[in-house]
C-alpha cells in the first residue's frame, strides 16, 4: 500500500459531500470543528484534496489571515489510508503552492498532532502568535477553556524564530 498513487488538487463542487463525510468522522470526536456542506461550498476555494483510484481519502484548507498570515485548517485523511503519507502530501502541495505565489508566508495550524508538522518543518510556537484565529474560531470551539492544541508555524523563507 505504501505504492498509493495520490493525486493532490484543488477541490471541486462535486467533492463537497465526500470532503464533509471525512470531516464529520474527526468533528465527532473534536478533533476538528464540525462544518456544514453549506460551508464547505461557500469556502470551497480553499480547499484541496487527495485523491487515489477515483476516490476522495484527503482532504485540507488554508485559511488567509492577512499579512501573509495563513493556516492549515480541515487537515483529514480518511482512517483506512491513515499512515500512507496523504497528509504530508497535502501540506507539501499547499506549503508548494504558497511558496510559488508568494515571496514570504507564515502558515501555522493548531493541532494534536506537533510531531507531524515538525517533520514537515514546522516549531512549535505559543498559540498567543494568533490572535486572528483566537477571535474567529477559537471563542466558537466547544474546547475553548480547556484547549488541547498545540500550535505550529512555517515561515517561508525559513527562518529562525525570533
Amino acid at each position: 500500500m505504501s505504492s498509493l498513487s495520490v493525486t493532490v488538487r484543488r477541490a471541486l463542487k462535486d467533492d463537497i459531500p465526500a470532503i464533509h463525510e471525512i470531516l464529520s468522522v474527526y468533528a465527532r470526536r473534536g478533533i476538528v470543528l464540525e462544518r456544514s456542506q453549506e460551508d464547505l461550498a461557500f469556502y470551497l476555494k480553499n480547499f484541496t484534496v487527495a485523491e487515489t483510484d477515483g476516490q476522495l481519502v484527503g482532504c485540507m484548507a488554508v485559511r488567509d489571515f492577512g499579512n501573509d498570515l495563513l493556516e492549515v485548517r480541515s487537515l483529514a485523511v480518511r482512517e483506512t489510508c491513515h499512515g500512507m503519507g496523504i497528509g504530508r502530501k497535502l501540506v507539501e502541495a499547499a506549503r508548494d503552492r504558497l511558496a510559488a505565489e508568494r515571496s514570504a508566508f507564515r502558515l501555522f495550524a493548531l493541532t494534536l498532532t506537533p510531531e507531524f508538522f515538525r517533520r514537515l518543518g514546522f516549531a512549535v510556537v505559543s498559540k498567543e502568535l494568533f490572535p486572528e484565529k483566537i477571535w474567529h474560531d477559537c471563542s466558537r470551539c466547544p474546547k475553548c477553556d480547556r484547549c488541547d492544541e498545540i500550535a505550529v508555524i512555517y515561515r517561508h523563507p525559513e527562518m529562525t524564530l525570533a
